[in-house]
This record gives C-alpha cells, structure tokens and sequence, in this order.
C-alpha cells in the first residue's frame, strides 16, 4: 500500500527503547471529525508487516466511519508485541503520552489484543481515549456485541438480495474465528435458525460452541472451503486470497474480521464466481456506532438504533453494485467517497 498515494495525512513512528516500546500511528482522513480508531497490540513477522496492518486498518475506519454516518475520521494504532517487550502498563502509558501530543486529531480504543484495562492505562496519560471502565463500550461488551449484531443485519440483506428472504431458518453459515465478535454472531445466527460450522484455534471456544449451538466443527484451515449458504470470517484480515477464494464453496461471504480481502482485486474474483461480498467495513461498524454513542453522550438503546442502520446501508452498496456493474467493494468506496471526499 502506498500512503502517499491514498493520501494519508499522518505516519508516525514512535519507539522508547528504554522499554520496548515500538507503535505505530496512522491517521488517514481527518475530513468528518478526529481521527478514531482502536489499538491493537500483536507479533508481526517485520516492522513492514505492522505498517501495511495499520495504514490498511486506518484506511478502512475512514470509509466504516464515513458509511456509519458518524462525524469521525480514520485512524489506528499498532503496538509491536515482542519478547523485548517491557511491562504492558509503560507501554500502553507511553503510547498514551504520544496520543496526549496529538491533541485530539486521534481518539485511540479497543483492539485485536487490547483490553479495557489497557484503554484505563491510556487514560492515566491523555482523555483522548475511548472503552474505558464504565463507559458504553465497556459495559457488558457491547461493543462486540453490537457489532456481531450488525454483522448479523448484513447477513440478513445479503440473504434478501440472493434468495429473496432474509430468512435463516434452513440456511447454513460457517464461522471462521470464535472470539467474543464471532462468539455473539454465532448466537444471532442459531437463535434466527441457520445451521452452524465453526473453527477457531482456541479449542475451548470450539467446544463451546458446539455445546452451545451444536455447531458441526471444522479445522481451522478447511473453514474457508466449507460447504455453507453463508461463510463468516471473524478472525484476523487478508484471508480472502486467490487460493482462498478459488476454494471457496459458499454463496455469501459476510463476516466481522477488518480487511478480508488481501488485495481489491479479489473484490473482483469474487464477483466472477458469483459470491455476493459485504464489503467488511459497512458490516462490521458496529462498534464505531457503539463508541461514537459513547462519545456524544448516548445509551445502549440509541447505539442499537444505530446499529439497526447497517441492514439499509448495505442495501443501497447491493443497489449501486447491481447498477453500475462494479464489485461490492468498489459500490462501498464510491459511497463513502461521496461523504468524506466532496468539498
């Protein structure tokens, strides 16, 4: 990915060495309100590999925040995990240190591998932070609950544009990832009648879900080829590669994991074979919804109200797409464009 041409207003790096502390922070678009985004803290293989994950992330919250309708810009922040690593509470505080100098162009949150804890040890050093101990985002994790439930939504309209009915009753879905976002999106899906396939590493989650739901259990690398009305990738992005994609045996993929698709071009793999794609960022802006509620002083029942919005959204991405023709993902810039880029 190239930050100059997609125009990215910031880039930075930040390292302590004193204690291990390397992060980065990419800010894209600024246009509709500060930069928001979570922070997630995760081993990469290179300092290139985190760079490409947070410019990719920063990116897509832009396009999530623009299409959710809330007055928010794009932004993430990465923390390199590393056995040099010091203690979790120094890092999370020095990464607050730096967010406290940007003086609210980026609101930082929960992420793959950060806790409310770790958004507490962020406040001791700046305000400039969300999901913290009693907030909305905090209580209950509605964060991810809401925004399996979007997910949930999406899978519905997309379950109404192929075959006419939203309904799940006798529908199957695959569920690739069982953390607490694939966890609640499994419940949606067996409580609405759909007929469950799951994998995940975490073997315990495996086998709550099949207690749980009675979920049929895949290896974690068959999932993606497993024989589903509806294939949901919950787990980490890039997974929507040529291999994978060429492997695939379902009708729909809709699913809560940011940046599925490895490459845009596989937007239009994807399209040839005749799998209808909700592009990731519309479905999965549950948890925005959730925390720009927060932000602006709302409740749960508003964040829902909220959420419940994704279902149209999607429709109108299906509406565009079927228009002119273009990938789903393309229909989804292009609204989204309209919002953050028009004068």
């Amino acid at each position: 990915m190239d930050a100059w041409r997609d125009e990215y207003e910031q880039l930075l790096f930040l390292q302590d060495r004193s204690i291990g502390f390397k992060a980065i922070v990419a800010i894209h678009n600024t246009r509709l309100g500060p930069a928001l985004g979570g922070c997630r803290i995760r081993q990469y293989a290179s300092d290139k590999d985190a760079v490409i994950d947070a410019l990719r992330l920063a990116r897509s919250m832009t396009y999530k925040s623009a299409l959710a309708g809330v007055p928010y810009g794009g932004g993430k922040a990465v923390i390199l995990d590393s056995p040099n690593a010091g203690p979790r509470d120094a890092l999370f505080r020095t990464l607050g240190k730096h967010i406290q100098k940007l003086q609210g162009q980026y609101i930082t949150g929960m992420d793959l591998g950060s806790t409310v804890a770790d958004m507490d040890t962020v406040r001791q050093e700046t305000s400039f932070v969300t999901d913290v101990s009693g907030s909305l985002g905090a209580v209950g994790d509605l964060t991810a609950k809401m925004t399996a439930y979007g997910v949930f939504l999406g899978i519905r309209a997309s379950l109404k544009r192929l075959f006419g009915s939203e309904s799940l009753q006798h529908r199957s879905a695959a569920v690739q990832g069982l953390g607490k976002v694939g966890y609640h999106l499994c419940r949606y899906l067996k409580d609405a009648g759909a007929r469950l396939t799951v994998a995940d590493i975490n073997s315990e989650r495996v086998r709550l879900a099949v207690k749980e739901f009675g979920a049929a259990v895949s290896r974690p690398d068959q999932i993606l080829a497993a024989p589903c009305d509806v294939l949901a990738p919950c787990a980490l992005g890039g997974v929507l590669d040529d291999i994978a994609i060429g492997r695939l045996n379902c009708r729909i993929v809709a699913g809560a994991a940011n940046n599925q698709l490895a490459e845009e071009r596989h937007s239009i793999k994807l399209q040839s074979r005749g799998i209808l794609y909700a592009p990731d960022y519309v479905i999965n802006a549950g948890g925005i919804i959730v925390t720009a509620s927060e932000l602006s002083g709302g409740d749960a029942a508003e964040a829902k109200r909220n959420v419940e919005t994704i279902y149209g959204t999607l429709s109108r991405v299906y509406d565009l797409s079927d228009a002119q023709n273009i990938p789903t993902s393309a229909a989804a810039d292009r609204l989204a464009e309209q919002l953050f880029l028009t004068p």
